[in-house]
């Protein structure tokens, strides 16, 4: 039989790795499937000089991608990344060992227990009491979410963990939330949780249906960690697609806040820079530091429950604790994405829009990073008006298409 795999592509980028490495010197450690921040975990426990993920995240089977940690467990910076890219394109022989010389491959068959172990240390807190549906994608966390969470006591329901290489996010996950409602409301449980494909990034859902974005989940942890004296310079740092509503909640908390650019490297990054120990984005990929060095599903999960066990209080009634504005997203698919984020009709479009929310508001037009999207995102409080907004930008890139 095979063995459990998250994407049917992934025996096949595995191998070709595996092959690579090995032939450079460097021995390959297997860990199968297990979480991509488990692989970030794991560089530290094991001393290793790197790690690999073979993982498009939250995207459909068909694709595929690969994420590189180094030694410290971030991930490569752009800068790495670039010259990787660079030697694979380079068609000159590279010298490599022979014989005795070439690295050889050892499975770790406990890897998800290992990685079981460091969440279960980094978030001490009995769930007693909570009823939690877990959505798993299909996908990486199939095996070690549903064990962590009912160690800690919860009586977990679980749906979509039966991954079979070709239903990863497929209907579910981080991406697809329709089911997870309907499940919460239908076992009357206290909320549900949704990782995406590789777990390293979950949205929830109070016990009405009601989604819980990853703003709204960094605003209750903040105010937790804050309460607990751990929230290190009274910061957190989010990106600039984080809802205006999150400012203005965790501003009133007397919490500052640093914006960077869109992708999780970036919010690493500045917690680096400006000594915050928490960060994220509204898709629910978020970082803590004192932990973990990538955005983490898992451990995100733990410390949500952890404040909502803690305050005695309902997801439903600590997510008012911010007031999420009405923002609407919209992807247009495209042909060359860089002609249209540099062509001027569409900087006209997009300075035409922010006149008419006279800073009341924001516009932002960005490219997807692993698509070939145009992303439109307009924020204000008139939904009519932004929808209006969004149209014309909208028809904008269509037109220049």
């Amino acid at each position: 039989d095979a063995l459990p795999i998250s994407r049917i592509s992934g025996d096949m980028l595995e191998a070709a790795l595996i092959a690579g490495i090995c032939s450079a010197g460097i021995d390959v450690v297997i860990a199968g499937v297990v979480p991509t921040p488990a692989v970030a975990c794991l560089i530290k426990e094991l001393g290793a000089i790197g790690g690999v993920v073979i993982s498009a995240s939250h995207n459909p089977v068909e694709d595929n991608g690969i994420k590189f940690f180094g030694p410290e467990g971030f991930k490569l910076s752009d800068e790495i990344e670039e010259e990787i890219e660079k030697l694979t394109m380079d068609q000159s022989p590279i010298p490599l060992p022979v014989g005795e010389k070439v690295g050889r491959c050892h499975n770790l068959p406990d890897a998800s227990e290992r990685y079981e172990e460091f969440l279960l240390n980094a978030v001490n807190v009995d769930l007693s009491g909570i009823k939690i549906v877990l959505d798993c994608a299909n996908g990486a966390s199939y095996k070690v979410g549903p064990r962590v969470l009912e160690k800690m006591g919860a009586e977990v329901i679980t749906i979509f963990n039966n991954p079979n290489g070709l239903n990863i996010n497929k209907g579910c996950g981080s991406t697809h939330l329709t089911e997870l409602k309907d499940a919460v409301k239908k076992h009357g449980a206290d909320l549900g949780l949704a990782n995406d494909g590789d777990a390293d990034r979950v949205l929830a859902v109070d016990s009405h249906g009601r989604v819980v974005d990853g703003d709204q989940i960094m605003v209750i942890c903040a105010d937790y960690l804050k309460s607990k004296g751990q929230l290190a310079n009274n910061a957190v740092v989010v990106t600039v697609m984080s809802n205006l509503g999150l400012h203005l909640a965790l501003k009133e908390k007397g919490i500052t806040v640093f914006e960077t650019k869109v992708g999780d490297r970036y919010v690493v990054e500045e917690c680096l820079k400006t000594g915050a120990v928490l960060g994220g984005e509204q898709s629910g990929h978020i970082l803590f530091l004192k932990h973990t060095t990538t955005g983490d599903g898992l451990l995100t999960s733990l410390m949500l429950l952890a404040a909502i066990k803690e305050k005695a209080m309902s997801l439903s009634e600590l997510a008012s604790q911010m007031e999420v504005l009405p923002q609407i997203l919209e992807n247009i698919r495209v042909k060359d994405k860089n002609y249209i984020m540099e062509h001027s009709q569409l900087a006209e479009a997009v300075n035409n829009a922010e006149k008419v929310l006279s800073g009341q508001g924001r516009v932002l037009v960005r490219p997807s990073g692993t698509e070939s999207l145009v992303r439109v995102m307009v924020e204000g409080r008139d939904i009519e008006v932004l929808k209006n907004l969004v149209d014309k930008i909208g028809a904008v890139i269509k037109t220049l298409d």
